[in-house]
């Protein structure tokens, strides 16, 4: 069996506190790794470390879980640049441009669509991002929605019907009819493909009403639940995803003393590994995923992570890639935009980034670095986790190992 060494590391950050690192990323210094079949077997001094078939020089560089980003629409076809720059000489952000996009991926063959997702993804992984969850939402159809989470599940397993996207203008009328679709035949046809169920419970979108029928049939079906939730204004999103179980609830902009209750409730009750870095199966906890890519690309207010963070809340953060809101698949712009503009120190936002985002997608398996887990990490060109935010818009991602594997070297 091939093993690789990953030594001269300056710093690792292994999101595992309680074994031997410092402070809440559980930090170790002048250590090395051994990786053996795509998993992390041995870490320890690096004077000790054992014989290994190649060897990776970290340069004295920070080495940090790979990035998993629990929030990204990567099936699309077109751009809605125009609509950018329209909404940075001032026009409000309504969402209601997710249906020009529509138009456009059903437009599109699967080679376009095929095209983008790849696209996106390796730009994505140069920078770090290891995990990615990926929403269907932009076709709307059953076809359409079924297709989507076909091309997706070529290169994620986080796959996420959001068939409950917007209602689909042939439907304006009778937002009913589609709810009842929905639940029926576009869910039979897109299960298949996904592991998550995601609906867009806001105003103009779903109601609470639909947001739950959406969620109980896929709940029913086999799926996790997600959503998004209060993200224009305070509405019943949060509160339902808590109720439900849900993973995560995304976005969390407009939240009342209740949401933020009922957040930091399902992270008491929820169960959790001896560790404390990543939620034990069948954990209860509700995520609240924050998406600051989507306040910088709209102008609109950032959630308050400090406040969510002071109550005990669970906080993941995601890029929300996609073409309207949020063109965004840099997860170390969303960590500077996390500390500069949310509130949050950089350990905090590095912690959500990694382990908080498995959280957010109920994985023990990635976010951190222990043996038995997956050898997913990227190491830096710079000595510490803390340039992600003190050196914002600078490729500091040297190398990638995906599995084990190293994807590129810069």
């Amino acid at each position: 069996m091939s093993s690789l060494l990953v030594d001269n590391v300056g710093e690792l950050v292994t999101n595992v506190p309680a074994v031997g690192g410092d402070g809440p990323l559980g930090i170790r210094r002048g250590v090395a790794l051994l990786v053996e079949a795509g998993r992390v077997v041995w870490i320890g001094p690096g004077r000790y470390a054992p014989a290994a078939d190649r060897r990776i020089d970290a340069e004295g560089g920070a080495v940090l879980p790979g990035f998993v980003d629990s929030h990204a629409h990567l099936v699309f076809a077109g751009d809605r640049a125009t609509e950018f720059a329209a909404r940075m000489a001032g026009e409000p952000y309504t969402g209601g441009g997710i249906r020009t996009t529509v138009g456009a991926t059903r437009a599109a063959d699967d080679d376009v669509l095929r095209g983008t997702v790849r696209r996106l993804r390796e730009e994505a992984m140069r920078q770090g991002t290891t995990t990615m969850e990926i929403k269907s939402g932009y076709g709307l159809t059953v076809a359409d929605e079924a297709r989507s989470l076909r091309i997706a599940a070529e290169v994620t397993t986080e796959t996420t019907f959001l068939g409950a996207h917007v209602v689909p203008a042939e439907y304006a009328s009778r937002p009913d009819d589609y709810v009842g679709l929905v639940c029926g035949p576009m869910l039979t046809a897109a299960a298949p493909y996904a592991r998550w169920v995601d609906v867009f419970c806001e105003r103009g979108a779903f109601d609470a009403d639909h947001a739950r029928a959406i969620l109980t049939v896929g709940q029913a079906a086999g799926l996790g639940l997600r959503l998004h939730a209060n993200q224009l204004g305070p509405g019943p999103g949060v509160r339902l995803g808590v109720e439900l179980g849900a993973a995560s609830v995304d976005h969390c902009t407009h939240l009342s003393d209740a949401d933020v209750d009922a957040l930091a409730g399902s992270a008491s009750a929820g169960t959790s590994a001896a560790d404390g870095s990543t939620p034990a199966a069948g954990s209860t906890t509700t995520v609240a995923t924050l998406l600051p890519g989507a306040e910088f690309s709209t102008r609109s207010p950032y959630p308050d992570a400090r406040r969510l963070l002071d109550a005990g809340v669970v906080v993941a953060l995601a890029t929300d890639c996609n073409p309207g809101s949020s063109y965004t698949s840099s997860m170390p712009f969303c960590v500077a935009l996390a500390v500069r503009e949310m509130r949050m120190t950089p350990a905090e936002a590095v912690w959500a980034a990694t382990a908080g985002g498995a959280r957010a997608l109920r994985r023990t398996d990635v976010g951190v670095l222990r043996p038995g887990a997956r050898a997913d990490l990227m190491i830096l060109d710079a000595p510490s986790h803390l340039h992600l935010a003190y050196r914002p818009g600078v490729p500091l991602v040297r190398q990638v190992l995906h599995n084990g594997v190293p994807q590129c070297r810069l």
